[in-house]
């Protein structure tokens, strides 16, 4: 399960962290947030240690999502020092996102 943020714990969680965090704009009501919810899980696990994957529900935390600009669900926007490195909207497969994430992402040993 992908941790949730809120407005209030954003800056501390996402914008503060020391690995990339991998956010997912999403809503209760959106579909194809329902469909990506369990392969940012799988990565989350795949990927522990080079990236935080958390989800900030849109309706809950208006001021985030508007202040990131986001108008579709999921967006999904990758922050790497406190600043938006990459975002795409709409659900994708696994290896998709795998493939869109690894370049921004720190090389393991």
């Amino acid at each position: 399960m992908i941790e949730e943020v809120t407005d209030a714990g954003f800056a501390a969680r996402v914008l503060e962290s020391p690995l990339p965090v991998l956010v997912e704009f999403t809503a209760t009501w959106c579909p194809p947030c329902r469909m990506i919810a369990p392969v940012l899980a799988e990565l989350a696990q795949e990927l522990a240690g080079r990236v935080e994957i958390v989800a900030l529900d849109v309706d809950e935390n208006p001021r985030t999502a508007a202040a990131a600009g986001v108008l579709g669900m999921p967006t999904l926007a990758l922050y790497r020092g406190g600043a938006v490195v990459a975002q795409v909207t709409g659900a994708r497969p696994k290896a998709a996102l795998r493939s869109w994430l690894d370049p921004f992402l720190p090389v393991v040993a």
